[in-house]
C-alpha cells in the first residue's frame, strides 16, 4: 500500500514544479465545490499524518485536463480495487466513480516515533451499502469485526473496506484500516487532535483539490523538488526549519497550482526560494519545449517566512506537458 501512495506522492524531479502536484493528487478536479472533509472523515484519520490529499472526485468530470491527468497517474492498485468492487459487490451497477463524491488519502506514521508509513483511503459519497454487504455475504466473504466495525476483504487486491457510516468508506490494507478505525472510535488520537495540520488545512480546504504535509513530508518533498541542488550545504542548514506545507489545484480555467511552504522565518524562506530558482534554471538547459513552457509559467517567491510557488497554464499547454518525457518519468 505504501507503493500505492508513492505513485502519487511528491515527484522526484524539480523541472516541472507544477507537475509535483499532478503526480501527488492522483486525479484533478475543477473548483466547482469545495472538497472539505466532514468531521467523521477527519476523525477516521490517525493523528500523525505526513501527507493528506483530498479531491473533489465528482467535479473532475467537468474538466478534460483533469480526466486526462487522472487516466495517466491513477495507480494500478486503485484500478484493481475499483475492478474488485465492481466484480464482487456492484455487479454491473457501474464503477466506484458513480458513487464517490470526495476521495482522500492519508499517509501516516503508526506512532509519533515510528519511521515507517502506512496509507489509508477514505471515500465519501452515496454508496449502496446494503447491496454491497449483501453481495459480500452471497459470496461467503466474512467480515473481521473490530469492535462494532465490519471489515470486508477485497479479493485479489489485498485490500479491505469498512463502512464507518452510510456515506463514508475506509479502505486500504487491514493494518491501516484498523488504525483508522481506532482513531475514529477514540482508541487512539485522530487528525482532529493535530493542531498544526488542522491549522494548515484551513488555508486550503475551501479548494476543490488540496493537500497538506507536515514537517517531515515537507522536507522530503523539497529534497525531491531540488534534485541535485538539495545536496548543497544551504539546504542541509535550512531543511529542519521547514515546518509544513499545503497546496491546491484549480482546473476551472486551464490549470492552476499554488504551493505554500511555511519556514517560520524570512531568511529560510528566501534561501529555499533561491535554491529552487537555481534548480529551475539548470533544468531549463535540458528541457523540452513543453517543459520550458511550464517552467516559464512558474513563479517562485518568499514573503514573511513563507515560500510560494505558483504555476498556471492553458489546457492545451497542460496537454503537451502530460506528453513530455519528464512527466512520463515522474509518474513511473
Amino acid at each position: 500500500m505504501l507503493k500505492f501512495f508513492k505513485s502519487f506522492s511528491m515527484a522526484r524531479a524539480v523541472a516541472v514544479i507544477a507537475a509535483v502536484a499532478f503526480t501527488a493528487v492522483l486525479i484533478g478536479a475543477p473548483a466547482a465545490e469545495a472538497a472539505q472533509l466532514d468531521t467523521d472523515a477527519r476523525g477516521a484519520i490517525p493523528r500523525d499524518v505526513q501527507q493528506l490529499v483530498v479531491i473533489d472526485y465528482r467535479a473532475m468530470q467537468n474538466s478534460t485536463s483533469a480526466m486526462d491527468l487522472r487516466d495517466r497517474v491513477m495507480p494500478p492498485e486503485l484500478k484493481q480495487f475499483d475492478e474488485a468492487l465492481r466484480r464482487s459487490a456492484l455487479k454491473g451497477a457501474g464503477s466506484m466513480d458513480q458513487y464517490v463524491d470526495q476521495l482522500a488519502f492519508a499517509l501516516f506514521r503508526p506512532s509519533a516515533s515510528s519511521e515507517g508509513l502506512e496509507t489509508v483511503g477514505i471515500a465519501q459519497g452515496q454508496f449502496p451499502e446494503d447491496d454491497i454487504v449483501a453481495a459480500f455475504k452471497q459470496q461467503k466473504l466474512k467480515p473481521v469485526m473490530v469492535r462494532t466495525n465490519a471489515i470486508y476483504p477485497m479479493t485479489r487486491t489485498g485490500m479491505v473496506l469498512c463502512f464507518v457510516d452510510p456515506s463514508t468508506m475506509v479502505f486500504g490494507d487491514k493494518a491501516a484500516v484498523t488504525k483508522a478505525l481506532d482513531a475514529r472510535d477514540g482508541v487512539s488520537e485522530s487528525l482532529l487532535s493535530n493542531s498544526s495540520m488542522m491549522s494548515a488545512m484551513q488555508s486550503v480546504d475551501s479548494a476543490a483539490l488540496w493537500s497538506i504535509l507536515d514537517d517531515k513530508g515537507t522536507q522530503t518533498m523539497m529534497k525531491q523538488l531540488l534534485g541535485q541542488a538539495g545536496s548543497v550545504t544551504d539546504f542541509d542548514t535550512v531543511k529542519k526549519r521547514l515546518q509544513g506545507s499545503w497546496y491546491s489545484m484549480d482546473f476551472t480555467h486551464g490549470v492552476r497550482f499554488d504551493l505554500t511552504i511555511s519556514t517560520g522565518d524570512p531568511f529560510t524562506a528566501a534561501t529555499v526560494s533561491s535554491l529552487l530558482t537555481a534548480a529551475v534554471m539548470v533544468r531549463k538547459m535540458s528541457s523540452s519545449d513543453a517543459e520550458k513552457q511550464a517552467l516559464n509559467s512558474t513563479t517562485i517567491g518568499s514573503d514573511s517566512g513563507q515560500l510560494n510557488i505558483h504555476f498556471a497554464s492553458t489546457d492545451a499547454e497542460f496537454a503537451s506537458l502530460l506528453q513530455s518525457p519528464l512527466f512520463q518519468s515522474m509518474v513511473h
